[in-house]
């Protein structure tokens, strides 16, 4: 193959695509924005994209999961994959996932009705997390810090009615050390970590927690990788908590944000996710 043309599928140019497009840029990679606010997909036909692998950073879950579906299909290549963007977008879809390969992860229960849900937070005992399906950047997640709390969370999630506050997954609470873990996995390895410091039991630093370099040890990257390999593999950043048990997969993001965390590990991380993205658009 010639030297390939790489596809940014995106909804804009946040931080981290600029660094992606940087990092292309300086190698003299060709590449295409592929807007997902502007895309039309005829769907009896193959997409004419003009490029040789997609790479995907749509802001929004469902546009990237039916784009993906559709180059798919096409064998159109894609980084990541529609199976990783399922899996990852769905919390009881990674949960299953982790369980199926062994991964410790925290206990959780699915309840389908208030009452039902209600007798699994008093089954994992308060606190516990009350978290959406599908969502990011750690919003409408719940800490339930007893039974009135619970009740009250519950019935608004009833009253508000949409399908995805229909489906209670909840999560035990694991008692951190006032931070958590974010690893970094491209192919096979894991390549750079961060420590998520905070005050607030929420330590997304999107929400505010103070970002530190954490050492990849044997036993994070191990854990890391196999992680990432439950979900299909690809570029994921994947949330470890430290717990008196051990360490703990939580959860695993496809579309990971970065920009904080170049500086403070030192890793070129744009640059690694860019051999991977053209290693493989050449197989």
């Amino acid at each position: 193959m010639s030297d390939p043309v790489v596809g940014i599928l995106l909804s804009r140019v946040r931080v981290e695509e600029k660094l992606l497009l940087e990092s292309l840029e300086r190698r003299g990679v060709r590449t295409k924005i592929i807007d997902d606010r502007q895309l039309v997909l005829r769907l009896e036909e193959r997409p004419d994209l003009g490029v040789d692998v997609v790479l995907e950073r749509c802001i929004q879950h469902s546009r990237a999961l039916y784009a993906l579906a559709v180059f798919e299909t096409y064998g159109i290549p894609t980084v990541n994959t529609f199976e990783v963007a399922d899996v990852c977008g769905n919390k009881l879809l990674t949960t299953m996932r982790l369980i199926r390969d062994g991964i410790p992860s925290p206990r959780t229960r699915l309840a389908f009705t208030p009452e039902s849900a209600l007798a699994a937070v008093e089954e994992l005992s308060y606190p516990a997390v009350l978290k959406p399906l599908v969502g990011s950047w750690g919003r409408l997640i719940s800490k339930v810090n007893d039974r009135d709390a619970a009740e009250s969370i519950l019935e608004h999630k009833d009253v508000l009615g949409t399908y995805m506050h229909s489906i209670y997954y909840l999560q035990e609470y694991v008692r951190k050390p006032g931070r958590d873990i974010r690893a970094f996995v491209v192919g096979d390895e894991t390549i750079a970590a961060i420590y998520r410091a905070s005050e607030h039991w929420i330590t997304n630093t999107a929400r505010g927690g103070v970002a530190t370099n954490c050492p990849v040890t044997p036993e994070l990257n191990d854990l890391s990788v196999r992680a990432a390999r439950a979900v299909g593999g690809g570029v994921v950043a994947v949330d470890v908590l430290e717990s008196s048990a051990g360490l703990l997969v939580n959860e695993v993001n496809y579309t990971m944000e970065f920009r904080n965390s170049i500086e403070t590990t030192g890793v070129d991380i744009p640059a690694r996710v860019v051999d991977h993205v053209l290693a493989v658009a050449r197989r």
